[in-house]
């Protein structure tokens, strides 16, 4: 999420292996709901709003001390997605919040578990429409609705095709394997039938339904066999059963360990893994060391020990490293700049907008394929002659390239809301260009700079004056906003 000196000299402390396992162990803070409820945003004049929510959500990425927990929640929100802006009930700025909460409780645990309340969960329900699914119905032919048995599929466990466990497609006479079709799809749509909200023990005018698992509705579920990826649930087992086993059927799936393991290691290290690099992780994704499958602890550890991901070599090697997303610009530059909120109010808002904001927003994915794919090439380009991937480029354009430094221009000078950065570490800095500029090179960009950036952004601050507080602010101002602008901080190694 950003580095502060405190943590670069924590990890030079204890090592690598040992600030992990601090930042695991660490416990987790005030929810993201708790927050919305202590605003008071759980009054019912409020219940069509989405009032707190990207605050609820900026507040923890930018402040909570388990950094890593927050890092490895933004990467799960990005694979298991559920966005605001699908949610068209009331109370979406609640859904919102449960599920990052839901996920975070579950960022150093097991997937399957993950699975499990994700299915359950009254946000995922309406956004992914299976809340309110019912049984076929013989009179008019409507089937159940099929969202979800796609979905969960899809994007969630095993994907389209059939994969080797180094993460590369299993061939068959030259051709790609599908893991599923349209029969599983339905077969496992009947599954999610007959669940809606719990709305026991109280009312829609409080959220409190929305982070309640949902209740079943024995007559509007499918009591009928459930046959799908090769397998069958008995007619006459119960909802709650039955979407036990549909999961552990997926689950089993020889693909679940490759599939998420590639888009774990895209999210948090590269977009580019070695099929070696994507088995290691893969293997401890199927037996954490004690025979137990999706250990996300242990497999979050795997992917950041790894030697690809550690290896100074891998800085001049050309096919290594991520676009950094530009939610983790911001945050990079809130963390190494301290940037609080003293109302707490956190009113940096939704940066949705690529031409005047960031191009992306936490929590607000347009589709449940997220912000960008993990197979996007951009066309016409290098990476697409190098028969490489690079996700976060799908949202990078003339736009979001201009507007991202403009908006980060105006909130390194003065901040959002009243979320402002501590520049009094800088300060001392500010009348030397070297000093300063070193400073933020490692901060910011691991200290990655090329000679020729650093000489050209030197070279900016040198040109102006440095005799007043305000000139020392400005020359910090600029320094920010070109280290921030530098492609190797925008491109992260």
């Amino acid at each position: 999420m950003g580095a502060t000196r405190e943590q670069i000299a924590r990890v030079q402390q204890v090592g690598y292996a040992g600030w992990i396992d601090e930042q695991i162990a660490m416990p987790r803070g005030e929810s993201r709901w708790d927050y919305l409820v202590g605003k008071k945003y759980n009054t019912a004049d409020l219940k069509n709003t989405e009032n707190g929510h990207d605050a609820a959500i900026w507040r923890k990425m930018i402040s909570a001390p388990d950094t890593l927990r927050q890092r490895v929640t933004l990467a799960l929100s990005e694979i298991v997605v559920a966005s605001i802006t699908g949610f068209s009930a009331s109370w979406s700025n609640f859904s919102g919040v449960a599920h990052m909460d839901l996920l975070e409780s579950q960022a150093f645990g097991n997937y399957r578990t993950l699975l499990q309340q994700v299915s359950l969960s009254a946000p995922m329900g309406e956004y992914l429409t299976y809340r309110g699914n019912v049984k076929m119905n013989p009179a008019t032919g409507a089937l159940p609705d099929e969202n979800y048995a796609r979905e969960v599929m899809q994007l969630f466990t095993i994907g389209l095709v059939q994969l080797n466990i180094d993460g590369t497609p299993k061939l068959s006479g030259g051709l790609q394997q599908e893991t599923y079709g349209l029969d599983d799809i339905s077969g496992l749509a009947r599954v999610f039938t007959g669940f809606g909200y719990d709305l026991a023990g109280g009312d829609m005018n409080s959220p409190d339904y929305k982070r309640r698992p949902m209740a079943v509705s024995a007559n509007r579920h499918e009591s009928g066999a459930k046959e799908f990826l090769d397998s069958s649930i008995p007619a006459g087992t119960d909802a709650l059963t039955s979407v036990t086993r549909a999961l552990d059927i997926i689950y089993a799936h020889a693909n679940v360990a490759p599939f998420i393991s590639r888009q774990l290691i895209q999210r948090l290290v590269t977009s580019n893994p070695s099929p070696a690099y994507v088995t290691r992780v893969a293997n401890v994704f199927n037996n954490d060391g004690k025979g137990v499958k999706g250990n996300l602890s242990k497999v979050v550890t795997a992917i950041l020990l790894d030697d690809e991901a550690r290896n100074p070599n891998r800085l001049s090697d050309p096919s290594f490293g991520k676009l950094r997303e530009p939610v983790l610009r911001f945050t990079a530059w809130a963390r190494a700049c301290k940037a609080s909120s003293p109302s707490d109010a956190w009113a940096i808002g939704n940066t949705s907008d690529p031409g005047t904001r960031l191009g992306q927003s936490p929590g607000r994915s347009g589709t449940v394929f997220n912000f960008f794919r993990p197979g996007y090439v951009p066309p016409n380009s290098e990476i697409a002659n190098a028969k490489m991937v690079a996700p976060e480029f799908q949202i990078t354009n003339e736009s979001t390239v201009v507007g991202y430094v403009n908006y980060m221009q105006g909130v390194v000078s003065r901040g959002v809301g009243d979320v402002k950065a501590d520049y009094s570490a800088l300060l001392p800095l500010a009348e030397v260009s070297e000093n300063l500029v070193n400073e933020l090179n490692l901060l910011l960009a691991a200290g990655q700079l090329a000679p020729a950036t650093l000489n050209l952004i030197k070279g900016g601050i040198d040109s102006m004056p440095k005799t007043t507080e305000a000139h020392r602010l400005n020359r910090i101002y600029a320094a920010l906003v070109l280290v921030l602008a530098s492609p190797e901080f925008i491109v992260q190694k």
